[in-house]
């Protein structure tokens, strides 16, 4: 068995406190429009969980063709709400193109002082969990966005949503395979949309990945892209600081079978555990993954187990 080598131990993240119905979340749109089928949509599962609904007053607004808002506006729109004293949880609509255009605008002394409060989204918001979650020290959730399908389509999703926002808590993520390279880590959850974590390299929120836990997915890219992405995260050293990988969806990303050969040819000589099988990305089924959070991923049980965090005082 092949166990990870060691590597520092990353700081603690802060677990916001969990939510209770009657609370204020916001809606935002940091990257691509949300129409008015989506809006409606998040609203109604939203209101739903027991949970008042703001909606940010760009959210669908068109800037390009394939933005909500100018860029003025959409970074507006997030701190506004993030900065919301009645507001604990701020979700992202859907994804799209744009975060990566306000990241080094967003002023993080100043969020800072809203104190801790979820941050959830995934695909083009991965931009936002290293921009805020690693830099604010929150633990951020990889999670389905609320105008998108999946969460309303399939009753798992949903729950696991709902159960990272209210608790209890998951203790523990299931891996279908295959294991690329067997072995046990520990660390810190982090990752997300491997595209946009390649194309953060360089930048002031490129991935943190030392001593980590890396989840890498994508969506829509054809092998020798993923190829492109996985050997620049390599090139920058960052596949090898981490703890061990995991791998979600591969989404229309081609031949299954080749996409299985590429990730197996440029992962499993990082001497870390390597597994795939996670549900969480682009697929049907999107599990909530709670980024920042520490967890043990055990290729001979095939499960990520999360340690439970202490709550933070509401």
């Amino acid at each position: 068995m092949t166990t990870g080598a060691k590597r520092s131990a990353p700081r603690d993240h802060v677990y916001p406190p969990l939510l209770r119905a009657g609370d204020t979340v916001a809606v935002v749109a940091p990257a691509g429009p949300v129409g008015a089928g989506g809006t409606a949509s998040a609203r109604a599962l939203l209101e739903g969980w027991g949970l008042r609904v703001r909606t940010t007053r760009r959210l669908s607004a068109t800037h390009r063709g394939y933005l909500a808002g100018s860029d003025a506006e959409r970074l507006d729109d997030l701190t506004e709400a993030w900065l919301d004293p009645d507001v604990r949880a701020v979700l992202c609509a859907r994804g799209g193109y744009g975060t990566q255009r306000i990241a080094d605008r967003l002023d993080l002394r100043l969020l800072a002082t809203a104190g801790p409060k979820f941050l959830a989204g995934s695909s083009d918001i991965t931009c936002l969990h290293q921009a805020m979650g690693d830099r604010l020290r929150l633990v951020t959730l990889h999670s389905p966005m609320p105008a998108c399908r999946p969460v309303h389509q399939d009753a798992a999703t949903a729950a696991h949503l709902h159960d990272a926002l209210f608790g209890p808590l998951p203790r523990s993520l299931a891996l279908a395979g295959p294991v690329l390279v067997p072995g046990r880590a520990e660390g810190p959850l982090t990752g997300g949309n491997l595209t946009l974590l390649a194309s953060s390299v360089g930048t002031r929120t490129a991935p943190e990945t030392d001593g980590r836990i890396l989840v890498l997915e994508d969506v829509g890219e054809e092998p020798h892209r993923l190829d492109r992405a996985l050997t620049q995260l390599g090139r920058a050293g960052l596949l090898h600081r981490a703890a061990g990988v995991v791998l979600g969806d591969f989404t229309d990303c081609g031949d299954r079978d080749e996409v299985e050969a590429l990730l197996r040819d440029r992962l499993s000589g990082l001497g870390v555990p390597v597994a795939a099988g996670l549900s969480a990305g682009h697929g049907t089924r999107q599990l909530t993954l709670p980024l920042g959070a520490h967890a043990v991923l055990d290729t001979a049980s095939y499960r990520i187990t999360l340690h439970q965090p202490e709550r933070t005082p509401r």
